[in-house]
């Protein structure tokens, strides 16, 4: 049980990048892209296909990256130019992406586990650091820690620089155009220019999250992105119902938070002895519902609270009154 909580919290942390880009296109830019089960699956294309020729695989997840953006620019250029509506530009560029995913990888799966990777190099740089030994006295010894550590430091470093970006003149800009794009426009602002823009880092951010989750699953198949967009919006709604998302700084918190949680629900929910792998996308399906669900719940149970607190308060309010004419009549008399 110890190992497999592990391995989903490490994965957690991984698909929090992935994550994080649902959370700019769906959230920020209020922007319906199904675009994500494509563009997951170009960045773990583009990263195998380099690092089965040779490239640093550094250079490889960036060069994911920027693939990634591409594919989410050309959504924003599909909707914004092409006058195509959101939901079907997405729908448009994720069939595009699995023959353009074909043709990257020139078959339908690459195995990269002969092959040097970013998670075997970070692998190697942890172990020697010789911080497991250290962490020996937790009692539970995992094959590294190291993984787990330096893949939550990267969801930081991108949750603080979403934060940093959405707090500056362009990143306001975007947040305005998925609030209300009349308004923005009303200041000249260039709305096509900050969608193509929003969608891009989203997608990018997506295709960094699939080469990653290929290097560490040790392979990359054209069907990987299947669902990621129902992943993603479960993570991110499960963070919010949990952790709340009043502010940016905490919302990213929140989707990180909601990637890790989910994939730890999906590991126990597997355990049980009538669920079986093929389950996974009917249990991701009964999140998002439980997850939509529960909110609305809590929220009528706190607006009960509220309601019973001022009718009691309004009581009390009456009963002294009552008690201070009561006194004023005595003075009087």
């Amino acid at each position: 049980m110890g190992t497999a909580i592990f391995g989903s919290i490490e994965a957690g942390a991984i698909y929090a990048l992935m994550a994080l880009g649902v959370y700019l296109s769906f959230r920020i830019l209020d922007f319906p892209d199904l675009t994500v089960d494509g563009s997951f699956v170009t960045g773990g294309a583009v990263a195998a296909v380099l690092i089965v020729g040779g490239t640093d695989p550094f250079i490889a997840t960036a060069a994911a990256l920027g693939a990634g953006f591409l594919a989410g620019c050309v959504t924003g250029i599909l909707h914004t130019k092409g006058k195509i509506n959101p939901l079907l530009s997405g729908i448009l560029m994720m069939i595009a992406l699995y023959s353009i995913n074909l043709r990257i990888m020139g078959k339908s799966n690459i195995p990269l586990l002969s092959e040097e990777t970013v998670i075997t190099k970070l692998t190697a740089f942890w172990q020697g650091l010789g911080i497991d030994q250290s962490l020996s006295f937790l009692g539970f010894i995992p094959k590294t820690w190291g993984i787990l550590i330096l893949m939550l430091i990267l969801a930081f470093i991108v949750k603080f620089l979403i934060d940093w970006f959405l707090k500056t003149d362009v990143g306001l800009a975007i947040r305005a155009t998925g609030n209300n794009e009349t308004m923005i426009r009303s200041f000249s602002a260039d709305t096509d220019i900050l969608k193509i823009l929003g969608l891009g880092l989203s997608n990018g951010l997506v295709a960094l999250s699939g080469g990653l989750v290929a290097q560490y699953s040790g392979f990359t198949d054209v069907g990987m992105g299947i669902g990621m967009i129902v992943i993603g919006l479960a993570s991110v709604i499960i963070g919010e119902a949990i952790f709340g998302a009043k502010t940016i700084v905490r919302a990213t918190l929140a989707v990180v938070g909601g990637a890790i949680l989910y994939r730890i629900i999906v590991t126990l929910a597997l355990r049980v002895e009538f669920l079986e792998t093929g389950d996974m996308k009917l249990i991701t399906a009964l999140i998002v519902v439980f997850a939509l669900i529960l909110p609305k719940v809590l929220d009528k149970q706190r607006e009960r609270k509220r309601k019973k607190k001022r009718m009691l308060q309004a009581k009390q309010n009456e009963y002294e009154k009552r008690g201070e004419q009561l006194a004023s009549i005595n003075t009087d008399s």
